[in-house]
């Protein structure tokens, strides 16, 4: 290495953690400093880590499910697990779930399902939604092998992100203004290939510990759940909201959990 590239490499390096630290914020509660470096964009940047910053999720919600386990039953332990994931990112995607089921069920057309999913109240098809992917959470994980459980959080929550990245890349943003339209103008190649290669990598650790086919039914369920809200809305809006990605990220990572369950 030549000494010229050494400061543009601690340059690249300090960079790329400040659009990992601004990730952070964006997606969850963390205590961090109000200024952690924010530009528009390393904003926009951001994509890129958002499976990164699942797999943190993951991780403090499997170490809040470990210490539960030791005095809780599997059921009450995967309760106290899921609550600690919301804590962590303030139901951050969830929000975008119930918003979603909110204009999808009950806006009649295109403009109206925008209108409705703009409301930050939630609705009967919000409500029913939300409720049922957090039971079926908490019922994945309740059945599933307690020493399985934390490394399939972590692997949940950081494919689940790839999962509604790759929308990002591969379908059109509907609103002219949101917080979702510089991310999705800015995502290239090379921030795709980063957050499914984090999302791939956490899988893979689940991989050392869990059967094969087991892995495999995880990945087939998170590609059904991905497919089935992403053909509901891209068939109603024709692209996808910020509000969308909240959706598919849910029904991703609830995909991976049962399809784990059904194949041990």
């Amino acid at each position: 290495m030549t000494p010229e590239r050494t400061p543009r490499i601690a340059a690249r390096a300090a960079e790329e953690a400040a659009v990992f630290l601004l990730a952070l914020q964006f997606l969850t509660r963390a205590p961090l400093p109000a200024d952690v470096g924010y530009t528009p964009a390393r904003m926009a940047a951001t994509s890129r880590w958002h499976p990164a910053v699942g797999a943190l999720v993951g991780a403090a919600a499997g170490l809040v499910y470990w210490i539960a386990a030791q005095v809780f039953p599997p059921a009450l332990a995967a309760l106290v697990a899921t609550a600690a994931g919301l804590l962590a990112t303030g139901a951050f995607h969830e929000d975008g779930l119930a918003d979603a089921c909110d204009g999808l069920g009950g806006g009649a057309t295109r403009e109206r399902a925008l209108e409705i999913m703009r409301d930050s109240r939630l609705g009967t098809f919000g409500a029913a939604g939300l409720g049922l992917m957090l039971a079926g959470k908490v019922l994945a994980l309740a059945a599933l092998p307690g020493a399985l459980v934390p490394l399939v959080l972590v692997a949940g929550h950081a494919a689940s992100r790839a999962s509604s990245v790759s929308v990002i890349a591969t379908s059109r943003y509907v609103r002219d203004h949101g917080t979702a339209k510089p991310v999705a103008e800015a995502l290239g190649s090379g921030g795709l290939s980063l957050a499914l290669a984090t999302g791939g990598l956490a899988v893979l650790a689940t991989a050392l510990v869990a059967p094969a086919a087991a892995v495999a039914g995880g990945l087939l369920g998170l590609g059904l759940g991905h497919w089935a809200m992403r053909a509901a809305f891209e068939r109603r809006l024709g692209g996808y909201t910020g509000d969308c990605l909240g959706a598919v990220q849910q029904t991703s990572e609830l995909g991976f959990y049962l399809g784990v369950l059904a194949c041990l």
